[in-house]
C-alpha cells in the first residue's frame, strides 16, 4: 500500500510552519501572499466544514493520528498531502509532531488532535445573500467573539438562512469564535453590511420585516409578535451591556422584548439571539 507522504516537524523555523506561530487572528486576516487572508480550524469537524464550504486549506498542523483523518479529508475533497505549497488541486502539506512541540509552536495544546489554516473567502454582497433568504439575522457591534460565535452556532442549529454582521462587530473568522461556533460560521452565509441607512434600505428593499431586540418602552412582546410572523424577518441583536443603538432601533419596524421573570431585563446576547430565533423558525 502507498504510504501518503507528511512532513515530520523537526525545525520550528520552517517558513511553512509561520501560520501557526503565535499569530493573532489580525495578524491572520492581514496575511501576506493571501488574497483576503488566512483563518485557523481548529478540529477535524470544523477542518471538514470549511472544506464543505470550498475554503482552500493552506496546509495541517495534526497529532498522531488524527494526520490521517485529516488526509482522508483533503482526499474526498480533490486534495493530495505533500510537500508543495497549498493552492488549488495542488498538494496540501500535512505535519505531524509531538504534542509539547506543537504546543510550543503555536502557543496552545492542541486538544482536538488537528489544526488547519485556511484562505478566507471572500465575502459575498449583500443583496445576493437576501435574494433567497427568508429569515436573517442583523449582528450589531457585538465585541465578544465567544457571543459571536454562539449566535452563529444558534443560526445554524436553529434556522438562519444568513446573518449580517456590522462594521463594528468581532470577526466571525476570528479562532474563539469559529471554535465556539464548532464550524458553523463556516456554513452559514454571512457578510458585512454598512451603516443603518444603507442597510434598512437593503432590508427593507428585499421585502424583510425588520424585528430589533431592545427595552423600549413601545417594545413587543416576543411571545405575541410570534403568533403572526412575516412572511421575510430580520432579526437584529446588540451589543453585550449596551444594546442596540439608537440608529438601530430607529431603522427597525418592529422592537421586541422577550418576557421575563424575578425582575430579570434581559439575556445575554447569545442567549437571546436563541430565544428569538427559536420563536420565529418556520
Amino acid at each position: 500500500m502507498e504510504t501518503v507522504p507528511i512532513t515530520e516537524i523537526t525545525d520550528l523555523a520552517d517558513p511553512r510552519l509561520a501560520d501557526y506561530a503565535h499569530l493573532t487572528d489580525v495578524a491572520l486576516k492581514k496575511a501576506r501572499a493571501t488574497e483576503h487572508g488566512l483563518y485557523l480550524a481548529e478540529s477535524l469537524l470544523v477542518f471538514e466544514r470549511g472544506l464543505r464550504a470550498g475554503h482552500v486549506p493552506r496546509s495541517v498542523l495534526a497529532l498522531g493520528t488524527s494526520a490521517d483523518e485529516a488526509i482522508a479529508a483533503l482526499a474526498e475533497h480533490g486534495y493530495t498531502a505533500g510537500p508543495a505549497a497549498a493552492a488549488p488541486g495542488l498538494e496540501i502539506p500535512v505535519f505531524v509532531g509531538p504534542g509539547e512541540l506543537l504546543a510550543e509552536l503555536t502557543g496552545y495544546i492542541l486538544h482536538r488532535g488537528l489544526i488547519a489554516s485556511m484562505n478566507r473567502p471572500a465575502l459575498v454582497p449583500a443583496a445576493e445573500l437576501l435574494a433567497n433568504a427568508r429569515r436573517v439575522v442583523v449582528i450589531e457591534n457585538v465585541v465578544d467573539p465567544t457571543n459571536v460565535g454562539a449566535i452563529f452556532r444558534s443560526a445554524g442549529a436553529i434556522g438562519a438562512d444568513a446573518v449580517l454582521v456590522t462594521p463594528h462587530c468581532s470577526d466571525p473568522f476570528y479562532r474563539r469564535a469559529i471554535r465556539v461556533s464548532m464550524g458553523t460560521v463556516l456554513q452559514v452565509p454571512w457578510t458585512r453590511v454598512g451603516d443603518w441607512t444603507s442597510t434598512r434600505e437593503l432590508l427593507a428593499g428585499a421585502g424583510f420585516h425588520i424585528a430589533a431586540l431592545a427595552l423600549t418602552p413601545d417594545a413587543v412582546s416576543l411571545r405575541d409578535f410570534a403568533r403572526t410572523v412575516p412572511e421575510r424577518l430580520a432579526l437584529v441583536l446588540g451589543a453585550e451591556g449596551e444594546g442596540l443603538t439608537p440608529e438601530a432601533i430607529a431603522s427597525a419596524d418592529t422592537v421586541l422584548k422577550i418576557p421575563m421573570r424575578h425582575g430579570i431585563d434581559s439575556l445575554n446576547v447569545a442567549a437571546a439571539s436563541a430565544v428569538a430565533m427559536w420563536a420565529v423558525a418556520e
